[in-house]
C-alpha cells in the first residue's frame, strides 16, 4: 500500500534551529571520514564562513568510521575515541551542531554524548537494533534510505525509531542502485518521503557515486552535484547534505564524489535562492 500523509508535519530541533520541509533550507556538510582533527577544524571554519555569508543554517558532518569501504585495505577513519574527542573540540570551537554515523548499537549512547544527530548509514537502514538504540538516545536520528530500498519501505525504518517514543527523525535520499556500478536519484522519492511527515534531506554527493567502479574503491562524478542538488531543492526538501574537502582528489574516502571546498559557498547561495522561491509554492 503506497500511501503517505502529507498533512502531518513534525519539525525536528537540531541545535538552535528547527528542520522542517516547510521551513528554510538547512545543510549537512563536512568531511566524509575523519582524516585528522586539524583537517576537520579547517573544513569546519571554511564552511562556517561560507554558510554565514549565505545566511544558512547548518550541521557539521564527519564519520569516525567508514565500515562499508569496498576493500579491506581502504582507509576507514581514526577510531571512535579519537574521533569523539576531536568532534567535541571542533564542535565547541565552531558553535555548530554535529552529525556522525553509527554502525553498531553499542556505539549509539557514546556517540550521542557529542553528536546532535546520529546517522544510520544507507546499508544499515533496516537494522532494527541499531535504529532502536539510536532512537533511545534522544538525539535526532537521520536515516539514510538504502540504495536497495523503495521510498515506501522507509515507513518500517521510521516505525522502528518511533517505537522508542522518539519523533526526532530525519529521512535522507541518496539514490538507488541502477544495474551494476551506478546510482540514480529518483526525485519522486523525495515526495514520497515527505509524506511520512518528517524532514527530508537530499544527499547530493552520495547520489553521484559509481559503486565499485574503481575496483577496490567507489568512483563518482562530482560534476553532477550542483545539478542534482538544485533539482532536489526544487522538489521541496528540508535540507541538502554534501561532503567536501580542500582537495577531493587526495581525500582518503569518497573523493570522486566529494565537492571541492571552495565551491561550497556558491552552491549554498544557489540552493537557498531556489528554496526561497519554491517554498512559496509547495504546501
Amino acid at each position: 500500500m503506497r500511501k503517505s500523509n502529507l498533512r502531518r508535519v513534525t519539525p525536528v530541533r537540531i541545535g538552535g534551529f528547527e528542520a522542517s520541509n516547510r521551513g528554510p533550507l538547512f545543510f549537512i556538510a563536512g568531511l566524509c571520514a575523519l582524516e585528522s582533527a586539524e583537517l576537520l577544524a579547517r573544513v569546519g571554519r571554511a564552511l562556517k564562513s561560507a554558510f554565514a555569508r549565505a545566511g544558512a543554517r547548518w550541521v557539521l558532518k564527519c564519520s569516525f568510521d567508514k565500515a562499508n569501504r569496498s576493500s579491506i585495505r581502504s582507509f576507514r577513519g581514526r577510531g571512535l575515541d579519537y574521533a569523539l574527542e576531536a568532534f567535541g573540540r571542533v564542535k565547541k570551537a565552531l558553535g555548530v551542531p554535529l552529525l556522525t554515523d553509527i554502525h553498531e548499537p553499542g556505539q549509539a549512547e557514546k556517540a550521542a554524548r557529542v553528536a546532535d544527530v546520529l546517522q544510520i548509514p544507507a546499508f544499515l537502514c533496516r537494522q532494527t537494533d541499531l535504529l532502536v538504540a539510536a532512537g533511545k538516545t534522544g538525539a535526532a536520528v537521520n536515516i539514510k534510505k538504502g540504495q536497495f530500498l523503495s521510498p515506501w519501505d522507509m515507513r518500517n525504518a521510521v516505525a522502528k525509531v518511533e517505537s522508542t517514543g522518539s519523533r526526532r527523525i530525519l529521512l535522507t535520499e541518496r539514490g538507488s542502485s541502477f544495474g551494476y556500478g551506478d546510482i540514480v536519484a529518483d526525485m519522486r522519492s523525495l515526495h514520497v518521503l515527505r509524506g511520512f511527515g518528517y524532514p527530508v534531506v537530499f544527499d547530493a554527493t552520495h547520489a553521484c557515486q559509481l559503486p565499485g567502479s574503481l575496483g577496490e574503491a567507489t568512483g563518482g562524478e562530482r560534476r553532477h552535484i550542483p545539478v542534482l542538488a538544485r533539482a532536489a531543492v526544487a522538489a521541496g526538501v528540508a535540507g541538502v547534505s554534501f561532503e567536501t574537502h580542500p582537495d577531493p582528489d587526495r581525500a582518503l574516502s569518497d573523493g570522486p564524489n566529494t565537492l571541492l571546498l571552495s565551491h561550497a559557498a556558491a552552491l549554498a547561495r544557489d540552493l537557498l535562492a531556489i528554496d526561497r522561491l519554491i517554498k512559496r509554492m509547495i504546501p
